[in-house]
């Protein structure tokens, strides 16, 4: 497949955009070996925002010696402080997984109270440049970050580039994140009379009831509805990378014999999917109960058990993203101590807005995340 980036020579990188304003440097990498310490420890800083671009270096930066993928780039936005030292103001990824390429992420590794338009807009006229000099503008098919910055993101390259942004966002959500202090760990509640459940990892028999709730997730994302080969895919490489847990339902009924006799069947009502993790973070990316198993707490009772997992194996905080309009699952995450979700809670540190803006799909290639 040929390169959608333009790349200048295979050595030359990282490559310094100079912009106007003279306190700012933008660096791009098409290698995340080649991206400087300094980065990597801005990003580690703060797992929890950085999860959309952290994990995804790290693996990139772990494969590299065996495949070399010409399609990801990082670019990084560093400002020269009044003591000469650099700090890293933002940091953009455009990557890719086996489904297709991801949005644009850009994540800020400085406070959340700087992103105010005097500091956003020279920064992102700059590393707009970037983006420009080095990918297609059909790259660029949605940009997702803090709201502030996705919004004054999309206006300005629409304003630059002439191809329009979407009014309503793809996504809007809240970014929230469960810790080991706060994680709620209740005990486990009952099933309906006649059934019971199992709370395990997926295994390869468990291929096609996944690939089923994969494809009824997708349906409710609109425009990265998938198809079911692409379902297939996706509950193979979540099976395999074993970043899957589902809810399996085991329900007894009378048979139909003349002799009295139970009969069981099993099914999997719920999944719980884990996929950019890091060290330190796991990141819930995707939360499904099928339609027949819906009002049975499954969910609540599948997160918990997950962030359970993976908060006793190691990490110290799971992440997640809630629409604000599924006010039920902000509920059920909440019950399981996921913080800034109840409305009712004052500002918490590292619970932000988040939006995902398209452009215009005649002028954009789509992706999948």
């Amino acid at each position: 497949m040929p390169a959608i980036f333009s790349h200048p020579t295979a050595d030359s990188y990282p490559v310094q955009v100079v912009p106007n304003d003279s306190n700012l440097e933008i660096n791009a990498y098409d290698l995340a070996a080649s991206i400087p310490e300094y980065v990597w420890d801005a990003l580690r800083q703060n797992p929890v925002r950085t999860n959309v671009v952290l994990p995804l270096a790290e693996k990139a930066r772990l494969h590299e010696a065996k495949t070399l993928d010409d399609q990801q780039l990082w670019l990084t936005c560093v400002s020269t402080t009044e003591s000469d030292s650099k700090r890293v103001d933002l940091v953009l990824s455009f990557s890719r997984n086996t489904l297709g390429d991801y949005p644009l992420f850009i994540v800020p590794t400085v406070p959340f109270s700087h992103l105010t338009q005097q500091f956003l807009v020279p920064r992102l006229q700059s590393l707009m440049l970037a983006i420009q000099k080095f990918v297609p503008r059909s790259r660029v098919y949605s940009v997702f970050a803090p709201e502030p910055v996705a919004e004054l993101f999309a206006r300005l390259w629409s304003d630059s580039t002439g191809i329009w942004h979407y009014p309503e966002p793809y996504y809007a959500a809240q970014l929230s994140f469960c810790t080991q202090r706060s994680f709620k760990n209740r005990q486990a509640t009952t099933m309906r009379e006649g059934s019971h459940y199992n709370l395990r990892p997926a295994i390869p028999s468990d291929l096609l009831a996944v690939a089923n709730l994969c494809l009824e997730f997708s349906q409710g994302s609109e425009p990265f509805v998938l198809d079911w080969e692409g379902a297939v895919r996706e509950a193979e490489m979540l099976i395999y990378n074993k970043q899957v847990w589902v809810h399996e339902i085991q329900s007894s009924s009378d048979s139909s014999s003349s002799e009295s006799s139970e009969s069981e069947s099993t099914e999997i009502a719920c999944l719980v999917a884990f996929t950019r993790n890091t060290r330190t973070t796991a990141t819930i990316t995707k939360v499904v109960t099928s339609y027949n198993h819906r009002g049975l707490g499954c969910a609540q009772r599948l997160v918990r058990q997950v962030c359970k997992h993976l908060l006793h194996t190691g990490k110290q905080s799971v992440a997640l993203y809630v629409a604000h309009d599924n006010i039920p699952a902000g509920k059920v995450y909440h019950k399981v101590g996921f913080v800034g979700l109840n409305g009712l809670e004052e500002s918490i540190e590292g619970v932000e807005r988040w939006s995902e803006i398209g452009f215009d799909r005649t002028k954009v290639q789509l992706g999948h995340w």
